[in-house]
């Protein structure tokens, strides 16, 4: 939940609160509400239609903004996939479900790697 309630983007989903009930804690986040790509990609399927090229660099620019933005704060994701990208009908689009997520020990460019 730290980890989740330290980002600050346009590009990823954000953190509202959290509290608990019944022993069970519970987090509220910010609602996308046009579903996830994985869904739209099966519509396309089901219709056999495309996503115009527009829709495609607009989302992968998106998605790549939402993953820098917590690769800036020395966070892994670890569970990039298409049901983890979120849609609005603005078209604005948000990296999400941090839940397996890490912040890096020694940042993203450790030295250990040769990369300064």
């Amino acid at each position: 939940m730290r980890i989740i309630a330290s980002i600050n983007s346009p590009f990823v989903i954000s953190y509202k609160e959290a509290f608990i009930v019944d022993n069970s804690l519970c987090i509220v986040m910010e609602f996308c509400d046009n579903g996830d790509l994985f869904e739209k990609v099966n519509i396309h399927k089901k219709r056999s239609t495309s996503f115009s090229e527009e829709e495609i660099w607009s989302t992968f620019i998106q998605a790549l903004r939402g993953l820098n933005a917590v690769h800036k704060l020395d966070i892994l994701h670890r569970d990039i996939k298409s049901a983890n990208i979120f849609m609005n009908r603005d078209g604005k689009t948000k990296l999400g479900d941090m839940n397996v997520s890490k912040v890096a020990k020694n940042g993203l460019l450790s030295t250990q790697t040769g990369t300064p």
